[in-house]
């Protein structure tokens, strides 16, 4: 009579032990975080514009900010993001380059332009003889900067240089301009130190200066994709499900286009939506 109470008990355990893994397996898994990393700002403003959307669509995004432009791909290299969002494609390649990252690219999105600003002049003929002039520091947005002064004639660069131009390929100088080279989310401050400064429009308006946004003495054109920011993921992550689909309802997100549009203090010149014009 044991035996037989002891082999019933056994089964009845082995039942519910069956019964619950299958239920388990029938319950829906439980979503993961998508966890997107941005530079502090306008690209962070308008990831987080879409994170309503996507909640609303069945995915939990968490948006991380940056103030840095180093960190996010450690971050994501290290796979405590899943997604970045604050590089061009220009920027992406020297990344890959010096640091071997194993990246790939998601998806696009806005195409910000660049500019030189200045609070002391007013047309480029007013710089004075050796002015102080602040462009960015790393390699690719430098050579952007030095590519819009030549475009300003105030330098000429090494024939052939182009976007990888940097200070170092400056061929002619007439004003003997010096060059202070600033890290590029610090270039919006570096503009109270100098007489010229190359700057990304939307980093006044996060700086509560919208007026100087706009007030440009000259702006890059905004018609090249390749220095639209891109969506970055890792190249075992890049299909995500969830990546994919944050980036669709980024794309045909009205919240996303009237952010865009408010952090570029409403001026259209300022920005192009790239995925609308690729």
């Amino acid at each position: 009579m044991k035996i037989a109470q002891r082999a019933l008990t056994l089964l009845s355990g082995l039942a519910l032990t069956t019964l619950t893994d299958l239920t388990a397996l029938a319950l829906p898994a439980q979503a993961q975080t998508l966890r997107i990393g941005a530079s502090a700002g306008v690209h962070a403003d308008t990831v987080a514009a879409a994170v309503a959307e996507a909640k609303k669509q069945g995915l939990d995004v968490k948006v991380i900010e940056f103030t840095d432009w180093t960190t996010p791909n450690e971050a994501l290299a290290a796979g405590d993001l899943d997604l970045n969002y604050f590089q061009h494609q220009a920027f992406l390649d020297n990344a890959i380059q010096q640091r071997g990252y194993k990246f790939a690219v998601a998806g696009i999105g806005v195409l910000p332009n660049i500019g030189l600003f200045s609070y002391k002049i007013k047309h480029f003929e007013e710089l004075k003889e050796g002015a102080k002039v602040a462009v960015a520091s790393d390699p690719v947005n430098q050579g952007r900067g030095l590519l819009l002064l030549e475009k300003a004639g105030l330098i000429k660069l090494r024939e052939g240089s182009g976007a990888k131009a940097s200070v170092n390929d400056i061929v002619a100088n007439p004003k003997k301009l010096k060059f202070v080279e600033v890290e590029g989310p610090q270039l919006v401050r570096a503009i109270d130190d100098v007489d010229l400064a190359q700057g990304i429009p939307a980093h006044f308006v996060s700086a509560g200066k919208p007026q100087v946004a706009s007030s440009g003495l000259l702006y890059s054109g905004a018609s090249d994709s390749y220095y639209a920011i891109r969506f970055v993921a890792r190249q075992d992550n890049v299909n995500d499900p969830r990546v994919k689909q944050f980036i669709k309802i980024f794309n045909a997100s009205q919240a996303v286009r009237e952010q865009v549009q408010k952090s570029f203090a409403g001026d259209t010149k300022l920005y192009t939506l790239a995925w609308v014009n690729k």
